[in-house]
């Protein structure tokens, strides 16, 4: 109803002779409410009492404003699934098991029922899989094939992140940049509410007619108990068999049982969220951004102008530099050659973002509503991405020189392949803007392709083994050039010992010291043993580590100091 009713009768709405009993006709009517409608004014009040009307109370059923979180926010449709019930336990019980020794093949291995949990829930909410989820799904296992292979923390460390992140747009299937970016804050946001849903779920089950949870309870505690009895007998009957158990099963201490019970308590809170998330997720693609105001042609178009001559003329002196001019400007400079190819480049690489940036908000002001915006538009922010192109590759050129001079150290490979990266999104916004990827809707529009770029960089980062390629350019220049930082490359991970392997005594085994230390101690089971340890294990075992008679400095070659670094901090330093 449009108005709320008064408090006083009217003569329509006196009861008829087919109302109820309860009703009485001294009384007034209770008028009849929708469930939008407000409750009516208590006696007294009103505009016939000169006072004004009470306004409705918190908990009133009046008309909800939309949020923004209300709007993206969405519920399950029914239970949790049975089948993911026990897809988040089996993920719990994997997790306590196998994720208390490191990081390796144990990592694909417990995020196989996560993801069963995460379908089954899917399946039963009725949402279909996309070719986009099968990209992102796929894509994020194959970023926890880097810890499988590689012994090195940093690229580990960004696989998992990064898998994380797949994981999240897997299950959200956002394809705008608020999607891209804020999945992940989904995935955190369904952890309160997985754990309430399959609790409940639990409950359910548990209690129901049927009872299929405690039996299939039962079940699983009589398998496992047969099979801790007679493993043991066999054992105990075998040595060989013995070897084979304890080589394959998980080594699990009562010492072990806070922290494993921690690991359960992870890897079930982390299914039942993704659960829950490929059941009801976040629609971040519903927020909409309030457009930017269209700026006069020449208020943005004159500033972007400017800065594209100033890029030209300093894209003008890098190729001089490029063609041979280091000559002339080291002499007008006064700095030394790897001082020249050291100074700039953060410099160039703050450009880079700054220009990303710049582009950003250019495409938020400029006008594109005729023919002749859209035209100015795209060549102003065409040429801004060509001259960056060129600040690029002048910024990877100043790196390689600089490791020509100093050697390669892992933050020098890392902000390479960053700046490489951020080429490559310049090219993507060259193409979209070229092409027009919105009007045009392409197979794979710029968010997309950006976060495909990235997820890609960081697969390739890890595959490359970046500690691999740190020691392998360092042997490399002490074998051209005499010079080595031993101090340095002792800090590297199991990855780098091929390399390291081909240096004579006693720089290998200075070199080699800490690695075959930290080997030796580390007892690791199979499932969470990298590649690039088994290997390093194997050459180790074969020459060993011997420093009898020597003792190791950090200037074992006798070249510490200038060579490595302007402040004599070796490579170490940037």
């Amino acid at each position: 109803m449009p108005d709320t009713p008064s408090a006083s009768p009217s003569p329509s709405s006196s009861p008829s002779p087919s109302s109820s009993p309860a009703s009485s006709p001294t009384s007034p009517p209770s008028p009849v409410t929708g469930p939008g409608d407000a409750p009516p004014p208590p006696s007294g009040t009103g505009p016939h009492t000169g006072r004004p009307a009470a306004q409705p109370g918190p908990w009133t059923a009046v008309p909800r404003t939309e949020t923004w979180l209300t709007r993206i926010r969405q519920s399950p449709s029914g239970p949790i699934p049975v089948a993911a019930l026990w897809s988040a336990l089996a993920t719990g019980v994997l997790s306590a098991l196998l994720l208390g020794d490191g990081l390796g093949v144990n990592l694909l291995i417990v995020a196989v029922p996560a993801t069963l949990a995460a379908y089954f829930a899917a399946l039963a909410a009725g949402r279909r899989v996309r070719p986009w989820t099968v990209v992102w799904g796929i894509g994020g296992l194959a970023l926890l094939v880097v810890p499988a292979l590689r012994d090195a923390g940093w690229p580990t460390f960004l696989a998992v992140v990064s898998a994380v992140a797949l994981a999240s747009l897997a299950l959200h299937g956002s394809r705008s940049w608020r999607g891209i970016l804020f999945a992940p804050f989904g995935l955190l946001h369904s952890i309160g509410p997985g754990l309430r849903w399959g609790w409940r779920g639990l409950r359910e089950r548990a209690g129901g007619s049927h009872g299929r949870v405690a039996p299939a309870l039962r079940t699983t505690a009589v398998a496992v108990g047969l099979l801790v009895v007679f493993g043991a007998l066999f054992a105990g009957a075998d040595a060989a068999f013995a070897d084979l158990l304890g080589s394959l099963a998980p080594d699990v201490s009562v010492t072990d049982g806070p922290w494993r019970f921690i690991l359960f308590a992870l890897g079930l809170t982390g299914a039942l969220a993704a659960a829950r998330t490929a059941a009801a997720p976040l629609r971040w693609d519903r927020l909409r951004a309030r457009p930017g105001r269209p700026r006069a042609r020449m208020e943005w178009a004159l500033p972007l102008i400017v800065l594209n001559l100033l890029f030209a003329v300093f894209n003008a002196v890098q190729l001089t530099v490029l063609f041979g001019g280091y000559d002339k400007v080291l002499s007008e400079t006064g700095l030394t050659y790897a001082e020249y190819a050291r100074q700039g480049f953060w410099q160039l690489l703050w450009a880079t973002l700054l220009t990303l940036a710049v582009i950003g908000l250019a495409l938020r002001w400029a006008p594109r509503e005729g023919a002749r915006d859209r035209t100015l538009v795209r060549s102003v922010l065409g040429t801004l991405c060509l001259l960056t192109l060129v600040v690029v590759a002048s910024a990877l050129r100043r790196m390689d020189l600089y490791v020509d001079a100093y050697g390669l150290t892992r933050l020098r490979v890392s902000v390479a392949a960053v700046e490489l990266w951020l080429g490559f999104v310049i090219v993507l916004i060259m193409a979209a803007g070229a092409l027009g990827a919105r009007r045009a809707r392409l197979p794979l529009p710029l968010p997309r392709a950006v976060a495909v770029s990235a997820a890609a960089g960081v697969l390739a980062f890890g595959l490359l083994s970046p500690d691999a390629l740190v020691a392998e350019r360092n042997v490399q220049r002490y074998e051209e050039t005499g010079k080595i930082d031993v101090g340095y490359l002792d800090g590297l991970s199991a990855d780098a010992v091929p390399a390291l392997d081909r240096l004579p005594e006693p720089l290998r085994s200075c070199a080699l010291r800490d690695i075959a230390s930290d080997l030796d101690a580390a007892e690791t089971p199979w499932y969470a043993l990298s590649r690039g340890e088994a290997r390093a294990q194997s050459i180790l075992a074969k020459r060993g580590v011997s420093l009898q008679g020597y003792a190791c400095t950090p200037g074992i070659d006798g070249e510490r100091g200038d060579e490595f670094g302007d402040d004599g901090g070796g490579s170490s330093n940037y």
